[in-house]
């Protein structure tokens, strides 16, 4: 009989080859079991606690509820018992009406331009205004190191009775003077208005032969009060109307300097970075100090708004930004653009801003609160054009104060006296008419002067039309010297931003080289209602299509690993400024072609840009349009007009007259509006900027001090309301 078959399990056993387990583990790595992807959950950035915005309005919530029950502590401590009956319903409006004006009473709004700064509690009905500019002591006074402004061209004669009539300004502005006179007496000729025949003929021998008369000080009822610099213990500084009133010839003599020109840094009249911030810096301690009566220890218990240009250096945004958060310490700070703070001031939901300031003119076209990216528009003339082409109309005319310059502070003074007195866009305002003005100098006694005045009140305001009128190659000088521009961190490109509409008009301008059989010069300046592409443009734009309208991620992919191979046909980007690569345009770089976009954006920076301006809106409104109807007609419809140089008497109708003949077409209905409640234009933007730092939708928009500890200035790319 055959033996019974084991198993191999008993063969192994029998054999003592059987495994048997002893709980004794190979390895002491845990063992993490597979996820059961049918229901697995997370909850990372579920919550909104997980969110850094979030949790900062919490804890500033805790905190104001803290100190309020605190304070009614405080308030029930000293209460009368007898009086605990007292019916509280009557006190709620009362203290609705406190929190609103509390919340605006810790927020400072701060505008700077170019001429004057405002500043002022966001609570305030009006803003404190102030030149903003700051004189040091130095060697020499600006007048007497700089050309006398406007620049002659043939020095006049001292003899009064002189009646040389040579120009003094040159040919060309002589050309386009007579040019512009003749339109002129075209266009009252077509209005039915009376002209005499010999107008101009009796200004100049009036201004010729009418001596000044001398008025001695005490007989001065309007006499200046000049700044005493005190010659044993002169300050270092004076700031704003001080600074303006400091006598050019006093003893230590004291320079004049604007920190702010064009919308940005002023590079031309300093020598460091350092200097151009620290000037700021001390315009706005002093200027918070004396207007606002607030210390700079205190101001950590505020917060500030910045108003900032729509189109913009990103190098003077950063710059300022850490200026009011590390050097003046203010709670928080939040930015609002120019043209969305105009909006808000007036009430407007749509419209299309056009601001005139002193030095520059910004067009930008805002709807449904937000700006048009595309149609933002930054021309370099303003208010001081218009002051200086007046000066150079009336001197051409034999105005009798010959020896005027705009260098002086007491000159300059005088000048806008006279733009703000007699600057005129009324044909009705047209006539010889006679004038006089007081010269007050410092150390002298007060001369009265007799003038008469014809078109050249008219044809002066007439330069934002024809901005060709004057020479502005000197708005060049020093651009660049102190503050590179702004380059990508990972392509290197430059990232300063850029509308399709500023890049129209600068392709109009750039001067290119002619081909044969290339007619595409003929029509550069023509206005192009489609969406112009922007290759070669490393700015605003540069990634977009016009079918995608989101920003995409930066062209530059992920880095190599060490050692591969680069594919044939690639070079290895180069990050300028990292391992001693000099950035683009700096000295050592290879000189631009013109053809990359660092070689576009040094070609840009060569050339200023500047239009006619009833051009300029429709080329703006023409880009935000987009080549819908609909959207022309509501932007023409809806143009604002704010800043100092709008103020010129009769001005929105001469350029609702100017955009109409662009825009023949009864289709299109052109209404200029001006700002309600009877505003003045010149504060519209802060008072809109004030309105949309009270409000509580803007909390998101507000950079903290722990914040900007942590990732800097990278957090306006999430803070600001467009794409920084």
């Amino acid at each position: 009989m055959a033996p019974p078959k084991k198993s191999g399990r008993a063969l192994l056993r029998e054999e003592g080859l059987e495994r048997t387990d002893n709980n004794l583990r190979t390895h002491s790595w845990p063992v993490i079991p597979m996820i059961n992807q049918k229901n697995y959950y997370t909850e990372y950035l579920k919550r909104e606690e997980q969110i850094m915005v979030f949790r900062q309005q919490q804890e500033d919530l805790l905190k104001a509820q803290a100190a309020l029950l605190e304070k009614e502590k405080q308030a029930a401590m000293v209460v009368d018992p007898m009086a605990m009956d007292i019916d509280r319903g009557a006190d709620e409006g009362e203290e609705t009406a406190e929190q609103e004006e509390a919340l605006g009473s810790k927020v400072i709004v701060i505008h700077t331009g170019s001429q004057n700064m405002r500043i002022g509690l966001a609570s305030d009905a009006l803003p404190r205004t102030f030149p903003n500019c700051i004189a040091r002591k130095a060697d020499k006074a600006e007048y007497e190191e700089e050309e006398r402004c406007p620049k002659r061209m043939k020095v006049a004669e001292e003899d009064e009775d002189s009646d040389d009539e040579g120009p003094q300004f040159g040919e060309e502005f002589e050309s386009q003077l007579n040019t512009m006179s003749n339109e002129l007496k075209i266009r009252m000729r077509h209005n039915k208005r009376r002209i005499l025949p010999n107008s101009r003929d009796l200004v100049l021998s009036y201004n010729r032969r009418t001596p000044p008369e001398t008025i001695k000080e005490h007989n001065d009822p309007y006499r200046v009060e000049w700044t005493d610099t005190g010659k044993h213990k002169a300050p270092d500084h004076f700031v704003g109307n001080e600074a303006l009133r400091i006598p050019d010839n006093s003893t230590p003599r004291y320079r004049l300097y604007w920190p702010i020109q064009y919308g940005t840094f002023n590079e031309r009249d300093y020598q460091s970075k350092r200097r151009v911030l620290e000037d700021i810096s001390v315009i706005l301690e002093e200027g918070i100090k004396r207007e606002l009566n607030i210390e700079k220890k205190d101001l950590k218990l505020y917060s500030a708004v910045l108003v900032v240009p729509d189109l913009y250096d990103k190098n003077y945004v950063t710059e300022m930004l850490n200026l009011l958060l590390k050097e003046f310490w203010f709670a928080q700070v939040c930015i609002v653009q120019e043209s969305l703070a105009a909006t808000f001031g007036a009430g407007f939901s749509q419209a299309c801003i056009v601001d005139i300031g002193a030095q520059k003119t910004s067009i930008c076209c805002v709807e449904e609160g937000m700006c048009v990216a595309e149609s933002r528009l930054n021309l370099k003339y303003g208010g001081q054009d218009v002051t200086t082409v007046l000066m150079k109309m009336m001197l051409s005319y034999s105005f009798p104060y010959r020896d005027i310059n705009l260098r002086r502070r007491y000159d300059f003074l005088l000048a806008e006296e006279l733009k703000a007195k007699y600057a005129t866009l009324n044909d009705s305002d047209i006539s010889v008419q006679a004038h006089d003005f007081h010269l007050r100098a410092p150390e002298q006694d007060t001369k009265k002067y007799h003038f008469k005045t014809y078109d050249e009140v008219m044809l002066a305001p007439l330069t934002h039309f024809k901005p060709t009128i004057l020479s502005h190659e000197e708005k060049l000088i020093g651009r660049r010297s102190l503050w590179e521009r702004s380059y990508d961190l990972y392509d290197g490109q430059p990232n300063d931003p850029l509308s399709t509409a500023q890049h129209s008009l600068y392709l109009s301008l750039i001067p290119r080289p002619s081909s044969a059989g290339n007619d595409s010069t003929a029509n550069m300046g023509t206005i192009t209602p489609a969406r112009p592409t922007l290759a070669g443009f490393g700015g605003f734009g540069a990634h977009l299509t016009a079918a995608d309208t989101t920003p995409r991620s930066s062209i530059a992919g992920s880095p190599a690993p060490e050692g591969t191979p680069a594919p044939p046909g690639t070079t290895t980007p180069l990050v300028p400024g990292a391992g001693g690569i000099p950035h683009p345009g700096s000295v050592g770089a290879p000189q631009s072609t013109g053809v990359t976009p660092v070689g576009q954006a040094e070609d840009r920076d060569r050339v200023v840009p500047i239009m006619p301006l009833d051009a300029a809106i429709v080329e703006s409104i023409t880009h935000a349009a987009r080549g819908e109807e609909k959207k022309i007609k509501d932007f023409l419809a809806s143009i604002m007009v704010v800043g100092g140089g709008s103020l010129v008497s009769g001005f929105n109708h001469q350029l609702e007259e100017r955009i109409r003949a662009l825009k023949p077409s009864k289709e299109y209905q052109i209404i200029i509006g001006v700002p309600p409640r009877e505003l003045d234009p010149m504060v519209i933007v802060w008072k809109g900027a004030s309105v949309f730092g009270k409000l509580k939708i803007s909390n998101d928009s507000w950079i903290r001090q722990n914040e900007y500890d942590i990732l800097g200035s990278r957090l306006l790319t999430y803070k600001c309301l467009w794409t920084f």
